[in-house]
């Protein structure tokens, strides 16, 4: 399959070809009143009958034409007439021209800014867009990004309105919403998650270089997939087009917890984090374990990074133009984490049944290339993308204290050390199209196919406890441990393969009198089809006892290699097994495992009209039949499957109203689903972290919602916008995450209940503080400051069904309340930035900006059996950035992320209000204890880059 897909995008790109236009747009200043907005002027194309007028903001836009090289005239009544000769345009791209226009002494040529980007990374055309457009949504071009400082996805994406980043991740949260609502696109083409707990791909990964533009859709369209209820992110892709580009940078930085101190790692693992290893063979009857169960000293850990980008644009024949574009990166970062871990909290007492003191080391690698080639001729377009990415985490996690206090280290002294390498490998290949079938005709396609390899080699678990119960202080020996799986190595392999396609028809029509169309009609379809094959072996270190049997002392907690070796295990002193049994038992080898199967085939029909020259409709309805199947081999729930089968039809409406040329009212109405991941529905054990295991649940379903958006838009100036948004969400069958009854807080998902509600509302500030401009010889160099700011409201209310969890799960579970918010939803985002820019010369500027992001509290999992909710504690960033171009082939680059370097705090919350009656006579948890704390620090980077 994956030779046939190759094979195909290889012989399209050598038979195919496509073709785009240009176009201009700009701002016009009027000279004569301290440059303000210059409205109802005329852009013309000399010796055409293209043009238009400028807005009451003085924006304009000329669109669809051809690439080559024009004369624009510009005039106004009383002014003098403005004629730029040898306006170049480009295909694919848009020229930016702004003229301060004059009365009284005419304009020089040296006063017009002419520019040429990408459409998409254009800030001027995209804001035209986004005034423009009929549904809701923001975009947010290279452009923009650039003048804020932004380095990566995730950060730019946090820079919308309510939308927050996870504090430790590239995580997002839209309108307070998580993971499960949102949908991760590029190009228009689903995205698998680098991480299979997660539906969407951690976007800190992606850095801004390979990005043109991120759209950001807050309210469903029928060409998106159905399965979100927060946002639809789209990435596109960076094209390039130009006569060449060579540019190399490097970074160096330190996280101020690392610096001065010992850090240590795992053995084994490489530093460029390519690296995997197998079980080793006959690992039952011997000792065959190569990597030691200690830990690692590492000298000198000082985050680095480094890429390489390169373009090149080949002209074939006199029309076709083949664009080449390629990057490739490395980056990796130390952490270090002190606090405190808890386990489940015992009712009554407030006492957490276990409760160490924590220090973990973490290191983080990402390795990028990837590369875009497009084929562009006179009537149609081709380009192929290709993506690879290879992202590890290695962890050193060690715990002291009271393991638990009812059997293991009772009173303290208890010791767990655990060793954990995990690596993602993300493989995306797409190809789209776009073909201009006369004037009013237009195809659109695109295929992918994608591979996620999730990989967990050898993870490894020492336990140890004091030899004399109650002494703390005592030696400490694997004798009283209890269970043979608190000392194991474990070895995990995932595999998903995806292959997507999009395919729509438009046509245009009902001519206007700007020679554009005020209707357009589509019909289109998307699928995506998805396996995964998950296996997992544990090895358990049984401890033997009984007569005849000396455990001995451990006086090193730094040497288990004393311990567990070839020697001892010839003694008898412990034995080897899986969870299937041990070297007796004939299939203790067999893996654990699960695969499933994922199928959406999708239909739909769009419709956009412009009703009058107010008030435009887009209206559109899609069908989507999903199907959702896996099968399973565990030790506790034995062989078995399930599916999940659905078709939805799902409605959308868009209408915007243009109440004057600055401002808008705008609606949005929709139905959509949430389904549920793989890892939700398998009912398979997993013990990522200790004091809290997962498990799924294969009764799950997916979630229905409607969705309803209202939106005042005013745009004062070009550059500004002020915006207030309702919106509301109708949830039937909600799917949360719920602790479950256990001595730790492990989790699990089921549907809580009928239906839930979440209403809310956003702001949106941005302005120009001040802009300057100095007249120089050869250049106008600018001075200026912009202030945005987005703040975002969310109320969320559930009323919970014990008796749905019990008839629709596998596990027991009684949730403490009758009502509460939904899991992952945060009441309050709040969201700024000031960029102070100015101009020292020609091709010279220095750019700082200051970043801040506050969520509220989150629940993580709703509470069970008395506890109160699982919550994450609201935590304040604050980051700067800065970057100096010293000329037109150095920059120079420092961030300073985390300033504040809150505590990051998990809680269990206290059960007051709404709580179910059973547990009143039984008892609740009437305080709020830390589950969880630790800081993360402060990052420092210095970064320089050269264009050749």
């Amino acid at each position: 399959m994956k030779n046939l897909v190759t094979i195909l995008f290889l012989s399209c790109t050598v038979y195919l070809s496509a073709q785009e236009t240009g176009s201009i747009v700009g701002k016009l200043t009027d000279k004569e009143y301290n440059d303000e907005p210059l409205a109802f002027a005329n852009v013309l194309i000399k010796g055409t009958t293209k043009g238009a007028t400028s807005d009451f903001d003085g924006l304009y836009e000329i669109g669809n034409l051809e690439p080559g090289t024009y004369v624009v005239v510009i005039s106004y009544l009383g002014y003098e007439t403005v004629e730029i000769p040898n306006v170049t345009i480009e295909a694919g791209k848009v020229t930016t021209i702004n003229v301060p226009m004059s009365a009284s002494e005419g304009v020089s040529l040296d006063e017009v800014v002419v520019t040429t980007v990408a459409r998409k990374d254009s800030e001027v055309a995209l804001l035209l867009d986004q005034k423009r457009a009929v549904e809701i949504k923001t975009t947010i071009g290279a452009e923009e990004l650039t003048r804020k400082g932004v380095g990566d996805v995730a950060t730019a994406v946090s820079k919308v309105t309510g939308v927050s980043k996870q504090e430790g991740s590239g995580d997002v949260y839209v309108r307070g919403l998580g993971d499960r609502y949102n949908v991760t696109t590029l190009n228009g083409l689903p995205l698998p998650s680098n991480d299979p707990s997660k539906k969407n791909i951690d976007l800190g990964i992606f850095g801004t270089s390979i990005v043109e533009s991120i759209g950001i859709d807050k309210t469903f369209n029928v060409q998106n997939y159905g399965d979100f209820a927060g946002a639809n992110i789209d990435i596109l892709s960076r094209n390039y087009s130009g006569s060449g580009l060579l540019e190399v940078s490097l970074s160096s930085g330190v996280n101020t917890l690392v610096v001065g101190e010992q850090f240590y790692l795992n053995d084994g693992p490489t530093y460029s984090g390519f690296y995997d290893i197998n079980a080793p063979a006959f690992p039952l009857n011997n000792y065959n374990f190569t990597t030691s169960w200690d830990r690692s000293e590492v000298n000198s850990p000082t985050n680095i990074g480094g890429s390489l980008k390169i373009g090149k644009t080949f002209n074939i024949g006199e029309k076709a133009k083949l664009n080449f574009f390629g990057v490739g990166s490395f980056s990796n970062g130390y952490e270090y984490r002190e606090g405190i871990n808890r386990g489940g909290v015992n009712i009554g007492t407030a006492l957490a049944n276990s409760e160490y003191d924590y220090i973990g080391f973490k290191y983080n690698t990402n390795t990028t290339a990837m590369a875009n080639i497009g084929l562009i001729s006179e009537k149609h377009s081709l380009k192929y993308n290709t993506l690879y990415l290879n992202t590890t985490t290695q962890r050193q996690d060690e715990f002291t204290g009271i393991i638990d206090r009812e059997d293991d280290a009772a009173d303290g002294g208890g010791f767990i050390q655990r060793a954990t390498f995990e690596r993602n490998i993300l493989i995306v290949n797409q190809l789209l199209g776009n073909h201009k079938l006369g004037d009013q005709v237009e195809a659109d396609w695109g295929v992918s196919y994608n591979m996620l390899i999730n990989k967990v080699p050898n993870r490894r678990q020492n336990t140890l406890v004091p030899s004399i119960n109650g002494v703390p202080e005592s030696a400490k020996s694997f004798e009283f441990v209890s269970a043979a799986s608190d000392n194991h190595r474990y070895f995990q392999d995932l595999d998903e393969n995806e292959l997507a396609a999009n395919a729509s028809l438009s046509y245009n029509f009902k001519v206007n009198e700007d020679d554009g169309f005020d209707g357009k009609l589509t019909l289109g379809y998307s699928g995506r089809f998805k396996d995964v094959e998950f296996y997992a072996t544990q090895y358990n270190f049984r401890i033997r006892r009984g007569s005849g049997i000396n455990q001995p002392l451990i006086n090193d907690i730094r040497n288990i290699d004393g311990y567990f070796n070839q020697e001892n295990l010839n003694a008898g002193l412990y034995s080897i097994e899986t969870f299937r049994g041990n070297a007796g038992f004939g299939g203790a080898l067999i893996p654990q495992y699960y695969t499933g199967n994922q199928e959406v085939n999708a239909g739909y029909v769009s419709l956009s009209y412009k009703l009058n020259p107010k008030f435009t409709m887009l209206a559109g309805v899609r069908g989507e039949n999903i199907t959702q199947s896996i099968n399973w081999s565990t030790v506790i729930q034995g062989e078995g499957d399930n599916s999940l089968s659905t078709f939805e039809v799902l409605p959308s409406l868009s209408l915007k109203y243009e109440v004057t040329e600055k401002a808008n009212l705008r609606f949005a109405g929709s139905k959509t689903y949430t389904l549920p991941q793989f890892k939700e529905r398998a009912p398979f054990l997993f013990q990522e972290e200790v004091n809290q295991d997962t498990f799924g649940n294969p009764n799950l379903q997916n979630s229905v919602n409607y969705n309803a958006d209202v939106r005042w838009e005013f745009f004062p100036t070009a550059s500004e916008v002020v915006s207030l948004t309702a919106f509301g969400r109708y949830i039937l069958d909600p799917i949360n995450k719920i602790t479950v009854a256990s001595a730790a807080n492990d989790v699990s998902w089921a549907n809580t209940g009928d239906n839930a509600i979440a209403l809310g509302a956003e702001l949106e500030i941005r302005k120009q503080l001040f802009e300057t401009e100095k007249e120089m010889p050869n250049t106008i160099l600018k001075k200026g400051m912009s202030f945005g700011a987005n703040f975002s409201y969310l109320n969320t209310n559930q009323k919970l069904d014990p008796t749905k969890i019990a008839e629709e799960t596998t596990f027991t579970v009684r949730p403490t309340f009758t009502e509460t918010g939904l899991s992952g939803a945060s009441d309050f985002i709040a969201n700024g930035d000031i960029t102070y820019n100015f101009d020292i010369k020609e091709n010279s500027n220095i750019q700082t900006t200051l970043a801040y992001n506050y969520f509220s509290d989150r629940i993580f999992a709703l509470g069970s059996e008395g506890r109160g909710n699982l919550v994450d504690k609201g935590v304040s960033t604050l980051d700067f950035i800065s970057s100096f171009q010293v000329n037109d082939h150095i920059s120079i680059g420092l961030n300073a992320k985390n300033l504040l370097n809150p505590t990051v705090t998990r809680y269990q919350d206290n059960a007051i209000g709404n709580i179910d009656p059973i547990f009143i006579e039984r008892g609740v948890l009437e305080q709020e204890v830390d589950i969880l704390t630790y800081k993360k620090g402060l990052d420092l980077k210095l970064s320089f880059a050269y264009k050749f």
